[in-house]
């Protein structure tokens, strides 16, 4: 058994997301700090060019975006269930909405000008006008357009009205009664709000809403220790991916197995990664790659808000 090293830094919400489900998992895991900006070449020998944050390896497969994350996490250890029984279809729709539509009201709302003056009040200017100049192309090119900060401002109540209704018809303490994905989704935007008392009120207003948070957040991240970018690569080359699903290639757009392929998200952080396409399933895409680092590695991508394309 291969170790989970997750590859991310302290400030990405998503990041946060993760820990959280580490955490309630009571999973131990291995931490590698990578760079809030690009270019992150040990990350990239890994994953192939994938940008976002966070990463999970598990020797030489490679998991991308947090959707997919959940499900390893839930193979690696089926209980506490991040996808109770009997909820699966409503645990996964919300944090799809939270992902994306929360996600995105939660960015314009901490990207004003008096969020962001107290994030960067310690930092150089020149980090931060770097910052600005990645999360403009990190959003560049997608199918994801920013939410004008009046907007979010405006809607942002209603958005809040939906959780509180949510946790009010529940008989238990998080959005479907037993802790689930969803309440890491949700949790993982309402975090990032709290960075700063420019936006903390827009959680902290809602009582209901703010004493749920406290108790996804009590799950903490699990135990950690620190791990090298260096040995993460390592643990890679050494190792050999992991037996493919036992579930039969299908595609729709009909690509086929040992096709060379291109796999890239379709909302932002759309840097095409290029491989041999191994398996296509119901819910997962994998790509064999070869790095001169990494040796054979898969990375692992959600069907869901990905594409593929021949090379």
């Amino acid at each position: 058994m291969h170790e989970l090293i997750l590859h991310h830094y302290p400030t990405s919400p998503f990041a946060e997301k993760a820990r959280l489900m580490l955490g309630f998992k009571q999973l131990s895991w291995r931490s590698v700090m990578i760079p809030p900006l690009m270019p992150k070449p040990d990350l990239t020998a890994l994953t192939g060019g994938y940008r976002k944050t966070p990463v999970l390896q598990v020797g030489a497969d490679i998991y991308c975006d947090t959707a997919l994350i959940a499900r390893r996490l839930e193979a690696e250890k089926a209980a506490p269930a991040l996808f109770p029984e009997g909820q699966a279809f409503n645990v996964g729709l919300l944090a799809q909405w939270a992902d994306s539509v929360l996600f995105q009201h939660a960015v314009a709302l901490v990207f004003q000008p008096e969020s962001m003056a107290l994030r960067f009040a310690k930092v150089p200017p020149e980090f931060a006008k770097a910052f600005a100049a990645d999360r403009s192309a990190l959003f560049s090119g997608g199918t994801a357009t920013r939410v004008p900060l009046e907007q979010a401002r405006h809607q942002w109540p209603a958005l809040m009205g939906l959780l509180q209704q949510q946790l009010q018809r529940e008989q238990g303490d998080f959005l479907f009664g037993e802790p689930s994905h969803a309440d890491f989704a949700v949790a993982h935007c309402l975090w990032f709000l709290r960075g700063t008392p420019v936006t903390s009120p827009l959680v902290d207003d809602y009582p209901e809403v703010a004493a749920w948070l406290g108790r996804v957040l009590g799950f903490g991240h699990g135990s950690l220790s620190e791990m090298s970018s260096e040995q993460a690569i390592a643990i890679a080359s050494e190792a050999s991916p992991a037996a493919l699903p036992d579930e039969a290639f299908s595609d729709p757009n009909g690509f086929v197995p040992g096709q060379a392929v291109s796999i890239a998200a379709v909302d932002y952080g759309v840097d095409p990664v290029q491989g041999e396409l191994v398996f296509a399933g119901r819910d997962e895409l994998i790509l064999r790659r070869e790095d001169e680092r990494a040796g054979t590695v898969h990375v692992h991508f959600p069907r869901l808000g990905f594409r593929i394309e021949a090379r």
